[in-house]
This record gives C-alpha cells, sequence and structure tokens, in this order.
C-alpha cells in the first residue's frame, strides 16, 4: 500500500504579475524524511516554501497535508497545522535588537506558558548543542556568519517542532561550516524524528542528507526521487542542471565530487586491462564526535583524512568522498600490495593529528576510529560492489580510545 504524504502539491501555479513561477507543479514530501529542492537562483525554490507554510497561496492547483486541502481547513485546523511547523530563514532573520539568547527564546515566550527558569534551561541546552554556549549574552552583529546560522538554526528548533522548512540554510558560509550545518540538520532531524525541507543549491553537499531530491527547472519538477537515483538518471536537463551548479571538486574535501569520479572511473579503470585496487577509507561513530566535541570538528575529521589521502596517493589514483563518512580511492595501475602500503601510510599520518589525541579533548571521552579496507580491480566491475566487497575487509588505521574507566562502561552501553 502507498503511502501517503505528509505534505502533497496537486497542479499548483503561482504568478506575479505576468511572470509564472510555478507552473502546475507536483510534488510528495514524507513524513520524517530529508527532503531537499534544489533547482537554480530565481526559480522558485523559496515561494514553495511559502506555499507550505501558508504565507502564500497558490493561484491554481491545492496544497494538502495529511490529505486535506489547505483551502478547505477551517480557520482553526490551519492554526493547528501551522503551529507544527518552524522557518529556518535564508538570511537568518535574526533581530539585531535582542541578544542571541533573545532571539532563540522568543519563539517559547510567544508560543509557550514555560517560566523563565524553564526557557533559560531549556535555550542554554540548545546553545550548548550547537556550539553556541558562550555567545547568549552578545548580538547578531557581534559573532561571526557562522554562528549567526546555528543561532538561527537553534531557534528553529526550540520549540521541538513536527516540520522544519530550511531556505538556503547554507548561503554564504565557508566549506566546513557549511557542511557542519547541514550535518547538524541530519544529526536532530534523526534524533528528534522532525520531518525536514530544505531548499538549496548546494550539489553535491545536500546529498548526503536526503532522503528525497526534488529539481525545480523552469517552473516545473523534473526529477523526483532519491540522491542515489538521480545521479543514475541519464537526461540532458538534469545533466545541464547538475553540470552547472557542481563543480569538478568536493569544496569540503577538495578531492573529486562523486559524480566526477563514477565517470573517471567508467573511462579508465572500468576498461583498462590492469587489474588495479580499490580502497575504501571510513570514519567509525563519527557520531560521537559530533556528539561530544561539535559539528564543527566532525567536518574536520573527514577534512584532515581526505587532505592526508589525496597527499599520499598523489599521481597514482584519485579519490571522492562517497558518503558522509567514506572515502573512495581507485588506483588503476597499482595492485593490492600497494594499496596496503598506502593505508600504512595513511595510519602512521593519521596518528598524528591532535583531531586522534586524548590531549585534544580533555572534558570528553568517546570512541571513534578510521579504517580502511582494499580489493583488487575487476575489468568492467560495478564499483559500488568492489566498495562493498573492500568494506567487508576493513581494518582499524588509527583510533582514539575514552581512557577514563569509569566512562568505558557508558559507551558500552
Amino acid at each position: 500500500m502507498a503511502r501517503e504524504p505528509l505534505i502533497e502539491f496537486r497542479g499548483v501555479t503561482k504568478a506575479f504579475g505576468e511572470r509564472v513561477i510555478l507552473d502546475k507543479v507536483d510534488l510528495c514530501i514524507y513524513e520524517r524524511q530529508v527532503t531537499t529542492i534544489i533547482g537554480k537562483s530565481g526559480v522558485g525554490k523559496s515561494v514553495l516554501l511559502k506555499h507550505i507554510i501558508g504565507l502564500l497561496t497558490p493561484d491554481e492547483g491545492e496544497v494538502l497535508f495529511r490529505g486535506k486541502a489547505l483551502s478547505a481547513m477551517s480557520g482553526e485546523e490551519r492554526r493547528a497545522v501551522k503551529r507544527q511547523f518552524s522557518y529556518m530563514f535564508q538570511h537568518n532573520a535574526l533581530f539585531d535588537s535582542m541578544t542571541n539568547f533573545e532571539n532563540i527564546a522568543l519563539p517559547l515566550r510567544e508560543k509557550t506558558r514555560m517560566s523563565e527558569t524553564e526557557i533559560r534551561e531549556k535555550v542554554m541546552a540548545k546553545m550548548s548543542q550547537l556550539e553556541l554556549a558562550e555567545v547568549p549574552d552578545k548580538y547578531p552583529s557581534q559573532i561571526s556568519g557562522g554562528m549567526a546560522k546555528r543561532v538561527a538554526l537553534a531557534r528553529a528548533l526550540i520549540t521541538d517542532p513536527a516540520i522544519v522548512l530550511f531556505d538556503e540554510p547554507t548561503t554564504g558560509l565557508d566549506p566546513i561550516r557549511k557542511n557542519a550545518v547541514l550535518s547538524m540538520i541530519a544529526h536532530y532531524q534523526k534524533r528528534f524524528g522532525f520531518t525536514a525541507v530544505l531548499v538549496s543549491h548546494d550539489i553535491p553537499d545536500v546529498f548526503y542528507i536526503s532522503n528525497r531530491i526534488a529539481t525545480l527547472y523552469e517552473r516545473k519538477f523534473i526529477f523526483e526521487g532519491s540522491p542515489l537515483d538521480l545521479e543514475q538518471l541519464d537526461h540532458p536537463v538534469v545533466e545541464e542542471f547538475a553540470n552547472s551548479l557542481q563543480s569538478l571538486k568536493d569544496e569540503l574535501t577538495g578531492l573529486d565530487t562523486r559524480r566526477r569520479f563514477e565517470r573517471r572511473y567508467l573511462r579508465g579503470f572500468a576498461g583498462s586491462k590492469s587489474q588495479g585496487a580499490i580502497i575504501v577509507f571510513r570514519i567509525e561513530n563519527l557520531g560521537s564526535v559530533e556528539e561530544h566535541v561539535g559539528h564543527i570538528a566532525a567536518q574536520h575529521v573527514i577534512q584532515s583524512l581526505a587532505s592526508i589521502v589525496d597527499r599520499t596517493v598523489g599521481g597514482a589514483g584519485y579519490s571522492a568522498r562517497f558518503s558522509t563518512d567514506e572515502i573512495l580511492t581507485v588506483l588503476p595501475e597499482n595492485g593490492v600490495r600497494e594499496a596496503e602500503n598506502i593505508c600504512k601510510e595513511v595510519g602512521r599520518e593519521l596518528k598524528k593529528l591532535d583531531v586522534l589525541q586524548h590531549k585534544s579533548y580533555p572534558r570528553n571521552c568517546f570512541n571513534f576510529s578510521i579504517h580502511a579496507g582494499v580489493v583488487p580491480g575487476r575489468q568492467g566491475a560495478d564499483l559500488k560492489e568492489l566498495a562493498a566487497g573492500a568494506l567487508a575487509r576493513q581494518r582499524v588505521l588509527a583510533q582514539l580510545e575514552c581512557q577514563n574507566p569509569e566512562r568505558r562502561s557508558d559507551i558500552a552501553q
């Protein structure tokens, strides 16, 4: 039996004057998933979000919530629906005259009957989770752009909403903080189970956190499905769109994008007479770094691993971030022995990093490790099949283990 969408657009058209922004748009958004709407600037992504939250109404068509059209709801029904939503605006929309604490606390003061003591406890807990514990009394103008994004995110999450709409949440951020914000969204979406709808043009970053991708192009959706389906879709319009937005390098890691990586593999390694080798590097328990140290620290771990892999592999092969916590390397002309030597060298370099030193985390006790697996290549073999085989053979290159005996039992549980 097909699952009913939480939010559905049926034939929605919206125009401003003679300019048509959405033209008979259909879209399904499912509960407890991350749905990302991608498209070039100015194609109507933000307009779509405003229809979801009720700030705009369609000229034609309907927006439905749990199968019922918003236009058919009573005033009280619409208000009940709106109470389930929260919104993170494109440019943060923080009040300059309020401190960061007051900005985050505002929805609680407006929408709940919590006491000031309860509000303070909840806001400070949220600020701590988002690495903002040192700036509650500062104003938005006194903090960095990345911190301001996190203040806006904290405000969006403070009421524990069922549905959160994110309008270009990473605009203007550097690669580390961009991926940290996306990681935070994914982390809290899994932790609290809210439905997330993102508008973004950050490809491929959003692919790593999204369950579904909807591609808006020339007033219509030309694709709706999983990120993997989008990457595999052979469609000239999708191809043009993806190429126009996606550079040859992943901003965070400096490695090939997954799309370019797979194409290089198909053009070169798959048809090579040499057997070659495949390496998969994997960060195990990356969530512990996010939980105990912060999302920015976790992105530094990914970036550090990528830098070492790229430097060690050199011209012998090419690499790409294959998922949130995996880097895949292809060595077209080198065999398993050379690949194992590369893994050993990567392991030696990893152990020198501050992120793998206990002294870097004096107040925290947690475990995480970096693994690698190697398999020989096979002419014409499927890349994902080879990667799965490498993962099955992975071994530890470097690790950080909690050294506090009293905390080890807690971690084990």
